[in-house]
């Protein structure tokens, strides 16, 4: 396992300060993401949010070691590494209020995010195939939690990844839990890298609370995805929060785990901010004047949210077929019907 940076030094690493200063800043942008949009969507705001507090360095340390025409295949939870490669903030929270999943006209290949579980795992593998028929230097990044690997598109996707060469780096993110369970009641498997075995390629884990040990091992499966040597990459981190703002994580788990090693429970955030102190990279400044800047573009990206024209519902259903087939043209009209008869303040609450 790639340990901690921190334990060798910065200096021992090909990062450089600019490199690190830029995954913390990430971070702490990510976190006061997370914040805002748990506590919209408790005024009623947004109907649910999948919280991602204390896997920030996981996805940042990933979303850095990405090249601009690489490909992201996200989950649900995935929205610091999308706000890393550059997603706009508006466009998450947008997508979370019922609209589209990109409203703006940003660049950067992404898909929309999966909420099944593990059904994005088979399209990162032809994304993957599709850019061998392509011959470009792409490569594809997928991303999924522990409990993703118990469902079969997870076994799926990676075996034809493994006979096809395809170059994608799995990015599984291990944070203890798959909703209320535990990975240890969920797979017999050693670890969630070894499964990479089965299917002819390499599998490693990485302590997925250093964004710079990410950063590296992230580089690392991407270069060789893109000489046709799929990875699987256990990012071993620790979910702070619930599930989704509809669950009790109270009811299933304990506040200071025993059978979690404390260097998965330590904040990624808080951990980086001492490191980078000590390496002088940093000042004490740093973290709150990020966190300052943050909350401005928060406002913004709310703002931007807010002022955006409703969609249109017809969208649900002329982008689906051709020629639109007769039932589901029957439904539109009931739609209609039914929003005629409805007060769209009423429809809100």
């Amino acid at each position: 396992m790639h340990r901690l940076i921190g334990e060798r030094g910065l200096a021992d690493s090909w990062l450089t300060p600019d490199d690190a200063r830029a995954g913390l800043r990430d971070m702490v942008r990510t976190r006061r993401f997370d914040e805002r949009a748990l506590a919209l969507q408790r005024r009623g705001w947004m109907s649910g949010y999948p919280p991602f507090r204390g896997q920030e360095a996981s996805q940042v340390g990933a979303a850095h070691a990405m090249r601009d025409a690489d490909w992201l295949v996200p989950t649900y939870r995935s929205n610091a590494l999308q706000i890393a490669r550059g997603v706009p903030m508006s466009d998450i929270l947008l997508f979370r209020r019922g609209y589209p999943e990109f409203v703006s006209d940003h660049d950067v290949p992404v898909l929309p995010q999966a909420v099944p579980i593990a059904s994005q795992i088979p399209h990162a593998a032809g994304l993957g195939m599709a850019r061998n028929y392509a011959g470009n230097d792409e490569a594809v990044l997928v991303c999924f939690g522990d409990g993703a690997t118990s469902e079969g598109d997870f076994h799926e996707g990676l075996n034809f990844a493994g006979v096809f060469d395809a170059p994608v780096v799995f990015f599984c993110e291990n944070n203890g839990w798959a909703i209320s369970l535990p990975r240890e009641r969920q797979t017999a498997s050693d670890s969630i890298a070894v499964k990479a075995e089965a299917y002819g390629f390499e599998g490693v884990q990485v302590d997925g609370n250093d964004p710079f040990a990410v950063r590296e091992t992230v580089t690392e499966a991407l270069a060789d995805a893109r000489d046709g040597k799929p990875v699987l990459v256990e990012s071993m981190t620790y979910r702070q929060g619930a599930h989704t703002t509809a669950d009790d994580p109270s009811q299933y788990r304990d506040e200071e785990p025993d059978d979690v090693p404390e260097w998965r429970l330590r904040d990624p955030i808080e951990r980086a901010e001492e490191f980078l102190l000590g390496e002088g990279v940093i000042d004490e400044n740093f973290v709150e004047q990020a966190r300052e800047e943050a909350t401005e573009e928060l406002a913004e990206a709310v703002e931007t949210a807010e002022s955006t024209p409703e969609p249109d519902p017809d969208d649900l259903f002329e982008h689906t077929y051709t020629e639109m087939p007769a039932p589901l043209r029957e439904q539109q009209e009931e739609l209609h019907d039914y929003l005629s008869r409805h007060d769209p303040v009423e429809l809100d609450r």
